[in-house]
């Protein structure tokens, strides 16, 4: 059997109900979200689906703020960061009065599911709104952090991931020139997995993470073997949710103190690594994700997350991916001890 009369009889025989899909993206914006709404506004395009665009997120749909969109309305956005629909952070949203407005929104705009790419918070408005009205929604994870449970990747997380080794890159020429010790904070309030990785990527001596309580002693412990060892310049890669110091700022000058033989620098990466095109990593695990929430709903599934393990798109319970904890990588610790030697 042909491929094109495979793929005609598997849509015959999609139990789909769905006339139309809106899409929206809430929460922080990730790169690789213009991507995901392509993917999701083309896939509904292929199966003769309509489609909405929802503007800001959750307070948009509260507000009707919705725009037919098409093939051609998502054409160039592959390749941009944050995201074209905008996103907001909606207060109202979290009320069943908000909820029930957005509801009425919807229902008026005859959509009949919707598909919403962000962060926990943003499934967690999700799954609210369906246990309420009964209405199909489907999870695509976007988020910097990596920590939603039930997918290897979110999007966003490779993207960041090279923005933060590119800098790192650049401040250890810097370091290297002036026989200086760098600390680099980087995104990640409750988990390490930009840190981590970037850390061993950029060739750190040190990575601090909220998981690993490494301690002041065991940082001072690591800095003397490293002058030690002939080095005249570190880099000590901090997540922003780490713990040994209030702040990397005081950390910072708690080190310099006991170590006057360098000169201590603090560079806060921020925001930048939100921003920026997407990685090709990232704008093709969009387009697989899309592709899978826009015919999950199709096969009358909802509340569910779109994620990939093993390089396989699976779906997972929002709930679960909600509730559920993403673990760091024990063996990149391992292997981040031993590079550092």
């Amino acid at each position: 059997m042909g491929y094109r009369l495979f793929l005609q009889l598997f849509i015959k025989n999609m139990k789909n109900t769905i006339k139309k899909i809106a899409v929206l993206t809430s929460g922080g914006d990730a790169p690789g979200m213009n991507a995901a709404i392509r993917s999701v506004v083309r896939t509904c395009a292929f199966h003769n689906i309509e489609c909405v665009g929802v503007y800001r997120g959750y307070q948009g749909m509260i507000e009707g703020d919705f725009e037919p969109m098409n093939a051609r309305s998502v054409r160039n956005i592959v390749s941009r960061g944050g995201t074209m629909l905008k996103s907001a952070r909606a207060d109202e949203f979290k009320t069943k009065e908000g909820r029930k407005k957005a509801h009425e929104q919807l229902k008026k705009e005859g959509v009949d599911a919707f598909v919403v790419v962000g962060g926990d918070g943003s499934f967690t408005g999700a799954l609210l709104f369906n246990n309420e009205f009964g209405f199909p929604v489907m999870g695509i994870p976007g988020t910097i952090d990596n920590d939603i449970y039930g997918t290897n990747y979110t999007l966003g997380y490779d993207t960041a991931l090279n923005t933060a080794v590119d800098v790192i890159d650049k401040i250890r020429d810097t370091a290297s020139s002036h026989h200086r010790l760098f600390f680099v904070e980087v995104m990640g309030r409750d988990v390490g997995h930009i840190a981590l990785n970037v850390g061993i990527g950029g060739g750190a001596e040190e990575i601090l993470i909220p998981e690993e309580n490494v301690g002041l002693d065991r940082l001072l412990d690591s800095l003397r073997e490293s002058k030690k060892a002939g080095k005249t310049s570190s880099i000590v890669v901090v997540a922003e949710g780490d713990k040994i110091g209030k702040t990397v700022f005081e950390l910072a000058e708690y080190v310099e103190e006991n170590f006057p033989f360098y000169e201590v620098r603090v560079s806060v990466l921020g925001h930048m690594q939100r921003g920026g095109a997407p990685s090709c990593f990232d704008r093709v695990l969009a387009s697989r994700m899309g592709v899978k929430a826009v015919e999950s709903l199709m096969e009358g599934k909802s509340n569910l997350m779109v994620g990939i393990k093993d390089d396989k798109i699976e779906l997972t319970e929002l709930e679960l991916a909600i509730k559920g904890k993403s673990k760091i990588n024990a063996e990149l610790l391992r292997v981040s001890d031993i590079m550092a030697i």
